[in-house]
């Protein structure tokens, strides 16, 4: 059999419960309930962290976020935070003739100091293993709010050069903030963050002036990252390749397209879902027209869980009504407890994969390791960092899967779970992230859940169970003490 190519579509923000084959009717997913019927979906698929940067550089490294200390939610001018010797799943893949690209976002930093965005970028995606790169910087809440082909921004003009700035009072007087025009905006914000610069009539966050011919329009951004994907696909159908393609849905600010917008009756949120499950139909539907529906292994997963309101008014709260994003999970983005970090996740490969549900314990951070063997790549266990082999597991051919596993909360308030036991020792902080509704987790005593008979964690039996949070936390340290595996020492 033929080297599989793979593809890892990654939605941010999107809840457990967010998908129709996860339980959900309040939005139509039929892509990807579809997608589920064909293939494993996954009930223990964790993101390594419940905010995006840092399970984003997980997902590319294979390490756990909290051995970095800059990874962390990065403004939209951060130096690039994968250290250049790195491993990466896609420099590991070009070991094996893979030809890969990222394309969406990206929100793992760029350059290495202050960024010069009329010039050429070092390092980009290309500096850590990718041979295509067509990102927005950062996310679609911050700017700069372009494009960045390779090491370009697109479509810039020389005679109006861009200029970032972040941290402290805009620079730029002369252009519109949400603070001080909100008679410009088309959506109000919703915090003290998301109204800096107006670009397309929305506050973002940092300011910036110039690069006006390269701004992105909001309600194209989904076509564009679709046909950029496509055509990769189609000029590497004839060799092995990795695409990571990188949804901006559901994050802040839901703009949809003209196509999509309210076609729910869940707000610019059930519209901008209903537009991402669309994206994987025409995902699966090109791989067949291609030729090649057989040949590659698609997941489809997400960042981080769900929030309702992060910046921005837009009903999502007012119309979710008995939908619940996070499912059966307590706590959702930001928050310790499992609705930060478990996640939807379903592998489809015709051919390859038998369909079913799959309860294998995994972390993304598994995919530099599992596509790795798939690929016929040998990695010494000293490069492959938390990563680890769990390629049977996910083709569904071994049920059981990891022992444990990590994930942080927002920071580097880290959790562990073993079995069924879920470990979230005393952390400082509020217990409650007050602007975004959701719980965070923080408790300064222990908390012990039994996920296999309180998936909502309710019970906190730590006091019941003395012995097992002796040894989760013992574990949890041992963890913590372990020697950063080589290759990311630089990081």
């Amino acid at each position: 059999m033929k080297k599989p190519n793979f593809i890892i579509i990654y939605a941010d923000d999107l809840g457990f419960g967010d998908l129709g084959c996860y339980g959900a009717s309040g939005i139509p997913t039929p892509n990807l309930d579809k997608m589920a019927q064909e293939g494993q979906r996954f009930n223990n698929a964790y993101a390594t962290a419940a905010t995006c940067t840092p399970s984003r550089y997980s997902l590319l490294t294979g390490c756990y976020p909290w051995r970095n200390p800059r990874a962390k939610i990065l403004q939209g001018d951060a130096p690039m935070i994968i250290g250049k010797d790195e491993r990466t799943l896609p420099g590991t893949l070009k070991e094996a003739g893979y030809r890969s690209a990222v394309i969406g976002k990206w929100h793992i930093g760029l350059g290495d100091g202050k960024i010069n965005w009329n010039g050429e970028i070092h390092p980009t995606p290309l500096d850590v293993g990718f041979d295509e790169s067509y990102i927005m910087a950062a996310t679609n809440d911050r700017v700069p709010c372009v494009y960045v082909d390779g090491r370009t921004v697109e479509n810039l003009d020389p005679s109006d050069p861009l200029e970032v700035y972040y941290g402290g009072e805009n620079p730029f007087p002369e252009v519109p903030t949400g603070k001080d025009n909100p008679e410009l905006l088309r959506m109000s914000h919703s915090d003290a963050q998301h109204y800096d610069t107006i670009v397309n009539g929305v506050g973002r966050i940092g300011f910036c002036r110039g690069g006006k011919a390269a701004e992105w329009d909001d309600e194209t951004m989904t076509d564009i990252f679709l046909e950029r994907s496509k055509d990769f696909i189609t000029r590497n159908r004839d060799n092995p390749f990795f695409l990571y393609y990188a949804l901006h849905q559901p994050h802040v600010p839901r703009i949809p397209s003209p196509r999509f917008a309210g076609s729910t009756e869940k707000g610019p949120r059930g519209d901008v879902i209903a537009e991402l499950d669309w994206c994987v139909g025409e995902v699966l539907a090109h791989l067949k027209a291609e030729g090649i529906d057989e040949d590659t292994i698609v997941v489809f997963s997400s960042d981080n869980g769900p929030v309702i309101d992060d910046g921005y008014l837009d009903q999502a709260g007012e119309l979710c009504g008995d939908h619940k994003p996070a499912g059966p999970l307590r706590g959702g983005k930001y928050s310790l407890f499992d609705g930060g970090t478990r996640v939807p996740m379903i592998l489809r490969a015709p051919g390859r994969v038998a369909p079913g549900e799959n309860s294998a314990l995994i972390s993304h951070a598994d995919f530099l390791a599992s596509f790795a063997t798939m690929a016929g790549v040998t990695i010494p266990r000293s490069e492959t960092a938390d990563s680890l082999d769990m390629s049977a597991q996910l083709q569904g051919l071994e049920p059981v899967g990891r022992d444990n596993l990590v994930t942080e909360g927002f920071g580097t308030k880290t959790v562990v779970r073993q079995g069924n036991w879920v470990y979230i020792p005393p952390h400082e902080g509020p217990p409650m992230m007050e602007s975004k509704g959701i719980e965070t987790g923080n408790l300064m005593s222990p908390q012990l859940y039994d996920l296999g008979t309180d998936i909502g964690q309710r019970a906190n039996v730590a006091e019941k169970h003395p012995d097992i949070v002796a040894a989760l936390d013992a574990l949890l340290e041992e963890i913590h003490g372990e020697t950063i595996p080589d290759g990311h020492r630089n990081a």
